[in-house]
């Protein structure tokens, strides 16, 4: 159960990235972060009313809290990297979040076996070549590679944080609702404190290009949601080490997705980083 619920967060993160790129191309990235959790807040908040899930609050909800800070800052950091590139550069250092959850998986007891610990190694590999680092001695500007690096260390957190938010389906509803309320009240005032310098909050095209863009923005934020609340489940079910690791493979269903949708050529590194992490599923799945 828990490859299977590590493996549907990394499909679900790797589409909401890719449709997220899709959509930044478009509209400003924070609007994009904004708009999509607003939706997400929507359609939990009717979840956590439905259900009763309010009556399930208790101190572990500081843990959504602190995923709700840190995630907007890592997003944002992970933008602003991706603007002073090179992206085949930024983006296999992105991945390099998993470290944190694995850490704290050791630290609390996780202790894999050999094939384990073999397809955590291989899977980190195929995750970090699957996004097609630039090996040619491509320019990369050193706040590129610590912005990166940030934005690692808060996706990271992420993960660990909202995996201690709830042990229970109902609870964890509830931290989703409260990490995504402090995702739009932090990433509503980074677009406001970005308008005030000169930024833009609407896209060329006015209201009416984030108006059809609502489905889109709605996929986004609710792929999103699912993709935190099926990581918590796996890390609840299993070791968090393999978790973690199954879960952080959305680059390659991300770099999958571009194929597919907008016949991007996969290049030969990005094939074989695919390939690796496959075998590295494989490994931490039978071990």
């Amino acid at each position: 159960m828990t490859a299977l619920f590590a493996l549907a967060t990394s499909l679900l993160w790797g589409l909401a990235d890719f449709g997220g790129g899709l959509l930044t191309r478009r509209i400003p990235a924070l609007t994009v972060v904004v708009v999509s959790q607003v939706l997400a807040v929507l359609v939990l908040g009717t979840v956590v009313l439905a259900t009763g899930a309010w009556t399930e609050a208790s101190p572990q909800l500081w843990y959504a809290v602190g995923a709700g800070v840190v995630g907007p800052a890592a997003m944002l950091a992970f933008y602003k990297a991706l603007a002073l590139g090179p992206m085949g550069v930024v983006s296999p250092l992105g991945s390099l979040g998993v470290v944190v959850p694995v850490s704290v998986g050791l630290l609390v007891g996780d202790r894999p076996g050999l094939l384990q610990f073999a397809g955590i190694a291989v899977a980190i590999v195929g995750v970090l070549l699957a996004g097609g680092p630039e090996l040619r001695g491509a320019p990369v500007q050193r706040q590129a590679v610590l912005l990166t690096l940030v934005a690692a260390f808060g996706f990271g957190s992420v993960m660990a944080l909202i995996a201690e938010a709830s042990t229970t389906i109902t609870g964890l509803f509830l931290a989703l609702f409260v990490q995504r309320v402090t995702n739009v009240l932090v990433g509503g005032a980074a677009l406001y404190a970005s308008v005030r310098r000169g930024g833009r909050a609407l896209p060329e095209g006015g209201p009416q290009v984030i108006r059809a863009a609502l489905p889109a923005l709605a996929f986004v934020g609710l792929a999103d949601v699912a993709a935190n609340g099926t990581y918590a489940i796996a890390a609840q079910q299993g070791p968090v080490t393999v978790a973690a690791v199954l879960a952080s493979l959305y680059p390659v269903v991300t770099a999958l997705a571009a194929r597919g949708v907008l016949k991007e050529r996969l290049r030969a590194i990005q094939a074989a980083g695919a390939g690796l992490a496959l075998v590295g599923t494989v490994l931490l799945a039978t071990g």
